[in-house]
């Protein structure tokens, strides 16, 4: 059984859960969207909270960071840009008819995705909404994008993937695969008798994986639609997905993590320990980091499946995880963002400076509140 790992910082400002963490590509921020409506901008070199971004008229769903603009998607049915500089809101992106679930942001352009049974894609920049895709029969929940030069060039399918593939999963058992260029349907991947809740991309092997409350999840070939293998043995819905050297790891509703070869589908490690859902994880440096309905955050190591740590703290559901240096940071329901100390596992490298005079274990990362745009 693991030790317990010790929070460098406990930062509680937000008045509501946390249902997002994002961290920036350049790791120098970090972002979280909250039930209480508001956005908080942190900084990774000493866990201060940078700026609060104030605007939204519901709670924020889900959000996403960039070096230079940090996103937000709410119930409100909008979405907007932010500067990260000034906490100044840029753009409020306005179609949608019901909450916006999930946003992600790749080849400058912005998808979406909603209650409402649609998925967008907008112009960054200019706010506007570039194409609709409309055919699930109910909410379109999780979205991923493979851009064109991901894609083979063969000849009969050039035009197809001009402006890259979409691909979003559906609480009406679907995923489907759309021609961002046209806004046509390519292929619609039926099998799952159940919710699609999660889904991640192997865009050199043009290969979705999507996890659904049927159990299962299931591989699909995104060009042809053909479904590839089926992975069988959970025995409750499969909450997260995360797809790290040609093996898939899959959080579930059963209490467990899989680990399965992408390749074959066979299932080749489970990690236990767990006494709730599994509703977050994170492969870092040969750790995979789990959070869960139990309010702990586990370290195991990826290979053997040892647990080697226990973060506990929270009070509620983790719902997120982001690891960066040798700093985990948690993401829960209760409203908090946690720092753990995660030094001394496996693969993690030495530390670079004392990270004891980095953070203060103290609660509370204040910022002046930014009027909205």
């Amino acid at each position: 059984m693991g030790g317990g790992g010790s929070a460098l910082r406990v930062c509680a400002d937000h008045r509501g859960g946390i249902n997002w963490l994002s961290l920036s590509p350049d790791g120098q921020r970090l972002l979280t969207g909250s039930e209480d409506g508001t956005a908080r901008l942190w900084s990774t070199a000493d866990g201060q909270c940078c700026a609060l971004l104030q605007g939204h008229e519901s709670y924020v769903t889900f959000c996403h960071l960039e070096d230079e603009a940090a996103f937000t998607c709410s119930a409100d049915h909008t979405i907007r840009r932010w500067d990260v500089l000034t906490g100044q809101c840029l753009q409020v992106y306005r179609g949608h008819t019901s909450i916006v679930n999930r946003i992600l942001v790749a080849n400058n352009q912005l998808f979406s995705s909603s209650y409402d049974r649609t998925a967008r894609v907008w112009s960054v920049d200019e706010g506007q909404m570039c194409r609709e895709f409309r055919g699930h029969r109910n909410c379109v929940l999780t979205v991923a994008y493979s851009a064109p030069w991901d894609l083979p060039g063969a000849p009969c399918m050039e035009e197809a993937v001009a402006g890259g593939l979409l691909v979003t999963g559906s609480t009406d058992g679907t995923a489907k695969v759309w021609q961002v260029a046209s806004g046509c349907c390519h292929q619609t991947l039926r099998g799952h008798t159940g919710a699609v809740l999660c889904l991640v991309l192997d865009t050199p092997g043009h290969t979705a994986f999507t996890g659904s409350t049927d159990a299962t999840i299931r591989a699909w070939d995104i060009l042809s639609g053909e479904q590839l293998r089926v992975f069988r043995e959970h025995q409750g819905s499969v909450i997260c997905l995360e797809l790290v050297n040609r093996l898939v790891y899959s959080g579930s509703a059963d209490r467990t993590v899989k680990c399965w070869l992408a390749d074959t589908g066979e299932r080749v490690r489970t990690f236990t320990a767990h006494r709730r859902s599994v509703s977050a994880l994170k492969y870092h440096a040969g750790t995979l980091f789990t959070g869960s309905g139990d309010a702990c955050a586990r370290a195991f190591d990826a290979q053997s499946g040892e647990l080697r740590r226990v973060f506990r703290g929270h009070a509620f559901i983790i719902n997120c995880l982001q690891v960066h240096g040798q700093v985990l940071y948690t993401a829960s329901h209760d409203g908090a963002l946690r720092l753990w100390d995660v030094r001394g596992l496996r693969g993690a490298p030495p530390p670079m400076r004392s990270l004891s005079r980095l953070f203060s274990n103290k609660v509370g990362c204040a910022a002046a509140p930014l009027q909205p745009a």
